[in-house]
């Protein structure tokens, strides 16, 4: 009888440990589905990232022209001659040995 116990105790023991074979692969294996998931999303992410820092990249240069740009109107505006072109533009003054023409007036 005792030989008979043993029999079922180790075909019980086979079940048991195939069952937690299969409870270890089933959740081994849904890890690496979550994992790949999350992987893809994060790519997709990453995609975006890359994306929106070439943006800001393209931003900076253009800011950086834009500065220097600036840059050269300030030193023109410090010159004599813009301040000469602003007098005669904006407050219609002359130099004293310059004659002014006007148009005739339209009838």
């Amino acid at each position: 009888m005792k030989e008979r116990g043993k029999t079922r105790r180790k075909k019980k023991d086979r079940w048991g440990n195939r069952l937690a074979i299969i409870g270890i692969t089933l959740v081994v294996g849904s890890l690496a589905v979550v994992v790949n998931l999350k992987s893809v999303s994060m790519r997709k992410r990453d995609l975006e990232y890359q994306a929106k820092e070439e943006a800001l990249y393209a931003q900076v240069e253009k800011e950086e022209s834009r500065s220097s740009e600036l840059e050269e109107y300030r030193i023109y505006v410090q010159t004599k001659q813009y301040i000469e072109e602003v007098a005669k533009q904006k407050l219609g003054l002359v130099k004293p040995d310059e004659i002014l023409l006007k148009p005739a007036p339209k009838k």
